[in-house]
């Protein structure tokens, strides 16, 4: 079943989005990018992901502070975008985590940043952008959530309409990454 190279359009549409109106997202479309995440693979179907939606104003630029400071001028757009996600690490189950230490390999590391990734491109086919974040206080932002202290707190997500124009994408030309049979 073709889908006639829809997907591959959107993929060059989605980007990381620094700038956002103050139009609120619907919950609707917020709901079908959560939907996306959540049927993303897994290793082992661990599925080692929690979503935390902050859409009330004043916590999630309580979040939104833990993404920058003033020594390092770096994620100030976050207040901007109307909706944040934060990506929490669940365990996985048995067999995941055998397979990590068995291959040492962090499976659980991929998997959350497939759904990631898919909640991402669902929003780009929705008309919304977003920013995948590493860069913030975790401890902060756990607190403010009231996120176990066993728990990691992976990735925020912003999420919002789009300001602004589409950036091109810089990206290396495929010769330079894909080999085939050898290195």
């Amino acid at each position: 079943m073709s889908n006639n190279g829809n997907f591959l359009n959107l993929v060059k549409q989605r980007q990381s989005q620094r700038q956002y109106t103050d139009k609120p997202v619907e919950k609707e479309k917020l709901m079908r990018c959560l939907e996306a995440a959540r049927l993303a693979p897994s290793a082992c179907n661990a599925q080692p992901w929690k979503f935390i939606v902050v859409d009330d104003v004043d916590l999630k630029n309580k979040i939104a502070d833990t993404t920058s400071n003033r020594l390092l001028p770096i994620n100030h757009f976050t207040k901007q975008a109307p909706v944040h996600v934060v990506l929490v690490l669940e365990k996985p189950n048995f067999t995941s985590k055998l397979g990590e230490l068995v291959r040492d390999k962090k499976f659980v590391l991929m998997d959350v940043g497939i759904a990631a990734e898919h909640f991402c491109l669902q929003a780009a086919d929705e008309g919304l952008g977003t920013c995948m974040i590493g860069w913030f206080n975790e401890n902060k932002a756990k607190e403010l959530l009231h996120i176990p202290d066993k728990k990691r707190a992976m990735l925020i997500i912003t999420i919002g309409y789009p300001k602004g124009k589409h950036r091109k994408k810089i990206r290396k030309e495929l010769e330079d990454i894909v080999s085939f049979n050898a290195y």
